[in-house]
Parts: structure tokens; C-alpha cells; sequence
């Protein structure tokens, strides 16, 4: 079990008091995700020239947010930002002391954050020849999409091919640093929310309705995006709300072991 959580931006010109507000939402959210995850936490941005940044350690987001490159980072969230995802991990597989193993991950020009596991990952990065740098499962995601998008934009089609041969649970959100204006999430059978702004023009994810409540304060506007499970959503910059939605499917599994 792990907290996912982040704000995909649209184009606007934002004032800087509404990219505060934005600012502000996020951290609520990351905090009160902490539920889902207190060995490890991180944030990563992504801009609309590729540039990015992660920082993550092995502590609580309570922690988290009071380092320095954690407050440096998010003040560097702008108008050309298109994400900014944070996660906050429960250890499974991988010692949260070895940061390779924290989330965001970055897997050749992928960066993403997972919920969930995948059981069979080792035989897949063994059967597929990928290159492995971190010991969590949640890696062979990022590198199935890095495969998938050898001029930049990842190929949906053939990511949903290769999605189709893991066995597990998944819910994820990734984006390729040589195509950054479009965010692929992937809500599976692990619980991820949505909602849009239209006057903000930016969409909210996490894994739990309650930590954008707890964000948006009763704030008006905020829209549920009703997005059942074994659904890839594209998101672009450009426009937000013009959402594109596919099915995708793997092989289900509550628990190693079971089918």
C-alpha cells in the first residue's frame, strides 16, 4: 500500500498567488497521504522543455516537507510545469535506505510513481532483457514505457501489450522527459482519484478521495473524473480536459500466490 499523489498541470498563465494555492494543495495532499506510506516520500516536477527534478528520502512526508530541496523544488513549480507527482511509500520489496528503491522513479526518459506490486516482475525483466538499477518491482513499469517510447512519445499500443504480461496490482502515473506535455495514467485494480478544475485548468490525482478533500477544503469547481479500474487515461498539456481514455489490461492478483 502506497499514497500517490500530484497535480497535471494545463496551459495558463497563473498569477503567482494561484500557483501558492496549487503549491499548497499538494502538500496537503502529500501529507495526508502519509496513511498510505511512512518509510519513504518524494516529489518530482517535469517541465515543457524536458528539464526535471526528484528529491526523495527514506522518511515521512511530515519530515519531507520541511527539507530544503523539497521547499527549493516546489518554488521552482511554474507556468511551463506540466506535473508535479509525489508519492509516499510502504515498503515492500527494496530497503527504503537504498533511494533507487523510492518513488518517483526515473527509468531511462520515464518518470512515474506505482501503487501496488508486480509479482512476476523479475521473470519480466529477466525475459525481456530490461536494464534493472533498483530492486522494487515497480521499476519493470517504467521501463516497459522507456522501451515503448524510443523517439520520445511513449507508444500506448505496444505499452499496452507489454502491460499485459504482469500479474499483480497496479494504479500509476508516468510521463517521458522527451515528450513532457503528456502525462499517462493507469488506474488498474489499486484505488486512484480524479478531479478537475476548469478555471484552474489542472487535474488532481490520489489514492484516496479523502486527501483532495482534505486539499481542496470545500473549495467550488473541483469535478469528479469518473474513471472506472483497467483504464489508460492521456492528459495533455495543451488542453486538459480533453481527456483521452482507452482500456488496458494485465493479469489480477490480490496477493503472491493466488489467481
Amino acid at each position: 500500500m502506497c499514497g500517490q499523489v500530484g497535480i497535471i498541470f494545463g496551459r495558463k498563465r497563473r498569477r503567482p498567488d494561484e500557483r501558492d494555492y496549487l503549491r499548497e494543495l499538494f502538500i496537503r495532499m502529500l501529507l495526508h497521504s502519509e496513511e498510505r506510506g511512512p518509510h519513504a516520500s518524494g516529489l518530482a516536477w517535469l517541465k515543457t522543455d524536458g528539464s526535471h527534478r526528484i528529491f526523495k528520502r527514506p522518511m515521512r512526508a511530515h519530515e519531507l516537507v520541511y527539507e530544503k530541496p523539497f521547499q527549493e523544488l516546489l518554488g521552482q513549480v511554474d507556468n511551463e510545469t506540466t506535473i508535479l507527482m509525489g508519492h509516499t511509500r510502504w515498503r515492500t520489496r527494496g530497503n527504503e535506505f537504498n533511494n533507487r528503491n523510492n518513488h518517483p522513479i526515473r527509468a531511462g526518459i520515464i518518470i512515474g510513481t506505482h501503487n501496488g506490486t508486480i509479482y512476476n516482475a523479475d521473470y519480466l525483466f529477466r525475459r525481456l532483457g530490461l536494464p534493472r538499477y533498483a530492486e522494487v518491482d515497480s521499476e519493470l513499469i517504467f521501463r516497459l514505457a522507456d522501451r515503448f517510447a524510443p523517439e520520445g512519445p511513449i507508444d500506448q499500443e505496444g505499452l499496452k501489450k507489454a502491460l499485459a504480461l504482469c500479474r499483480g496490482q497496479m494504479s500509476a502515473v508516468l510521463a517521458s522527459r522527451l515528450d513532457p506535455s503528456t502525462i499517462t495514467v493507469l488506474k488498474g485494480n489499486k484505488p486512484l482519484c480524479l478531479r478537475i478544475h476548469r478555471q484552474h485548468r489542472v487535474v488532481l490525482y490520489a489514492s484516496d478521495d479523502a486527501f483532495i478533500d482534505f486539499a481542496v477544503n470545500n473549495e467550488k469547481g473541483w469535478r469528479e473524473l469518473e474513471v472506472p479500474p483497467m483504464t489508460m487515461l492521456t492528459i495533455r498539456h495543451e488542453d486538459v480536459r480533453a481527456i483521452e481514455n482507452s482500456e488496458f489490461r494485465f493479469i489480477p492478483q490480490e496477493r503472491k500466490g493466488t489467481s
